[in-house]
């Protein structure tokens, strides 16, 4: 496994997203363990996200209590799923490994359709605290799909402005996936040979994704990550049998 590779693999997932998907199982086809090396791709990918909050500056949400509420919960919900990830061996992380990309896959498919404007379903407030808790104890733990996940349950939350759903999207997933970095690094699970070269490539696609990102399909970028996330996840059920 090269470093090229590596920052090849994260310039797309900074340009494109749906990284996950590909930068993990390229450290795992490079003979990183199954829990090192979902570790070591939170810890590596999460630079990407501070790229994102300049954008946002203007979009941070208005309601501060709201938003204290759903941080602090993001933050608990990273810190759980991280430790969670630490007790479990890779023997049996490899045999979740196939259900979770399945998870994480239906979820990038479904995106449009779970954060579509107009659901007639609304939350209360206290059952959404708790729908963030969950994704982001599953954020702590693996990820994938993970943002797509929060803008549904904002969207049942009654939010409707898109930019401050993206805003608070941004923010709980830095919170989520630093609580855990800290967790990961203070456990010594970070590969970081890896970690470094996909962490450049993530900073790097920050500069360029917008300019990059204008000139591609985003159907066709969309398409190509549901084919490798499919592929991946029908490789690893093959794998488990």
């Amino acid at each position: 496994m090269t470093g090229d590779l590596l920052f090849g693999v994260a310039l797309f997932h900074s340009v494109a997203g749906g990284g996950s998907f590909i930068v993990f199982p390229t450290m795992l086809f490079g003979g990183i363990g199954a829990v090192a090396a979902n570790a070591t791709t939170a810890v590596a990918l999460w630079p990407a996200g501070l790229g994102s909050l300049g954008g946002y500056r203007e979009h941070f949400p208005k309601d501060r209590r709201a938003f204290a509420v759903l941080a602090a919960t993001s933050a608990i919900g990273g810190g759980l799923g991280a430790k969670l990830l630490l007790s479990t061996s890779d023997g049996t992380f490899s045999r979740i490994l196939p259900f979770l990309m399945l998870a994480a896959a239906l979820v990038f498919t479904a995106g449009p359709h779970l954060t579509r404007r107009g659901v007639a379903i609304r939350l209360p407030p206290l059952l959404g605290v708790a729908f963030q808790l969950a994704i982001a104890t599953y954020g702590g733990y693996f990820g994938g799909g993970m943002g797509i996940m929060m803008l549904a349950t904002f969207t049942l939350m009654g939010m409707t402005h898109l930019h401050e759903m993206n805003a608070l999207k941004v923010i709980c997933g830095l919170l989520i996936n630093g609580v855990a970095l800290v967790t990961f690094l203070l456990a010594g699970k970070v590969v970081y040979l890896a970690a470094l070269p996909v962490a450049l490539g993530a900073v790097a696609g920050g500069f360029a994704g917008a300019s990059t990102a204008r000139r591609i399909d985003p159907k066709r970028v969309r398409r190509f990550v549901l084919l490798v996330a499919w592929s991946l996840t029908a490789w690893f059920f093959c794998r488990a049998r």
